[in-house]
């Protein structure tokens, strides 16, 4: 994706040599840049964490596993947080409220992203311009214009950057998605993504005071500043749309990842998504419960389809998929159909598959495995080889796109044609808007850059 105009990582290089800084993207902020960094076998991967309450917590407790690296770094903007969490890690590791201050701290190889959706782009493009490594949450993106600026960053500064789309570094699925392409089930022509999970009301929050500690303008960042509530605030932002992108972006961007995945495809030619905020009168402004469709043609004029169902509240279990052993409520997986039988996996807390074979549904393979997809992505900071990569970037975007895809259908209420080449929808002005947001803006200094 990089153009003609864009510098070479050798004459990035060479310019490294001649000077101590270069700008940024943001005003006011240089970096200094250096060499990649050529590892020994027993030189630690330092690490700076950004975003540290729930999921940052395991993205702390992750890298803790992996041999030879160090949490070197801390980042959040709620103090509280921030040290909590700097009690529980080993070391000494520095603290942040801003990440621009992390990111110019040239003893750091790389960042994990666990902050709110609004900020996972930024803050990787950021990274990348820096010279850091990046692991990012999904979605990677809270549109699809931003998907691409990332893919441009990681690629024009020759990061490795990791998609956190963890099923894809499990043993097991691996397998799975082997028998879906060897032939085992025969012709693979539907997925179905599943993402039934208890979610109970959010109530209504009150305007209040941003709570001590907290930097409420840096935790807005590239949203719009609206007044603080207790909905706009830790985990319910995912039900926002300036900030979330629903439960599709939230756990379904794992099932259709993988969903995706198995098929073997990458954009859609069509999409379609109904669905509702139903049940609850309260603050949540993404739908609840969701039903998408994406069409995908293939060569000879033959397609595929690849559906996705979202339900908030009491349900039903699906190919013997529930929620593994924390939370049988959910039904979270996949299952693939084909020509000689079908396959179901499940993957929230554990990764399993199951599958059935013929018109007389004989067992067919199965399997169960963990993943460590945090040693992927320092294996990769490492060897410097991103093809090794389980989840790259630019996986990550394709599937990130289709949340968003559906969540525009749902939010304009008509179904959207879309060029897979060029990575737009055909002749819909109001959805080619939306998927960048160009009508709500960014806030300075926190713009997603045209130029990365």
């Amino acid at each position: 994706m990089s153009s003609e105009s864009e510098v070479t990582r050798r004459d990035f290089l060479k310019t490294a040599a001649r000077t101590t800084a270069s700008a940024s993207a943001f005003s006011g902020i240089t970096f200094l840049t250096r060499p990649d960094r050529i590892f020994g076998a027993n030189d630690r991967v330092r690490v700076g964490v950004c975003g540290l309450r729930t999921r940052g917590k395991d993205h702390l407790d992750a890298f803790a596993r992996v041999p030879n690296v160090e949490i070197a770094a801390l980042c959040d903007v709620d103090a509280t947080v921030l040290d909590k969490r700097r009690g529980e890690v080993r070391g000494s590791p520095r603290t942040f409220a801003d990440v621009r201050r992390l990111l110019e701290d040239q003893s750091i190889d790389a960042i994990s992203i666990a902050t709110p959706n609004h900020w996972h782009a930024l803050m990787a493009i950021w990274a990348c311009q820096a010279g850091k490594d990046v692991y990012v949450e999904k979605p990677c993106s809270h549109n699809l214009w931003e998907g691409r600026q990332v893919v441009r960053a990681a690629d024009k500064y020759r990061r490795i950057v990791q998609h956190g789309t963890q099923s894809r570094s499990a043993p097991a699925l691996i397998d799975a998605i082997h028998q879906l392409r060897g032939g085992t089930f025969g012709e693979i022509y539907l997925a179905r993504a599943l993402c039934f999970k208890w979610r109970d009301t959010i109530g209504r929050a009150p305007s209040e005071p941003v709570p001590a500690g907290v930097d409420y303008d840096l935790w807005t960042g590239p949203a719009p500043l609206k007044p603080f509530t207790r909905n706009r605030f830790h985990y319910n932002w995912h039900w926002i749309w300036d900030t979330g992108n629903g439960d599709l972006g939230n756990q379904a961007v794992h099932q259709m990842d993988a969903a995706r995945w198995g098929l073997g495809v990458t954009f859609p030619n069509r999409v379609s998504a109904i669905g509702g905020h139903f049940m609850f009168d309260d603050d949540q402004e993404t739908p609840n419960t969701l039903n998408c469709v994406f069409e995908f043609d293939q060569p000879g004029g033959r397609r595929k389809i690849m559906e996705v169902e979202v339900r908030h509240w009491i349900t039903n279990n699906e190919a013997g998929i529930h929620g593994g052993l924390s939370n049988r409520h959910n039904a979270i997986g996949n299952i693939f159909y084909g020509s000689n039988g079908y396959l179901a996996a499940g993957n929230e807390d554990d990764f399993s598959y199951e599958s059935w074979l013929g018109r007389d549904r004989k067992p067919g393979p199965r399997g169960h495995s963990d993943n460590d997809h945090f040693a992927n992505f320092i294996k990769c900071v490492r060897s410097r080889k991103k093809e090794e990569l389980n989840a790259p970037i630019e996986d990550g975007h394709i599937s990130c796109a289709l949340v968003h895809l559906a969540n525009a259908s749902y939010r304009l209420g008509r179904a959207l044609r879309v060029d897979p080449e060029r990575e737009e929808v055909v002749g819909d002005e109001e959805a080619t808007r939306l998927l960048a947001d160009r009508d709500r803006g960014y806030r300075e200094p926190f713009v997603v850059p045209d130029e990365v």
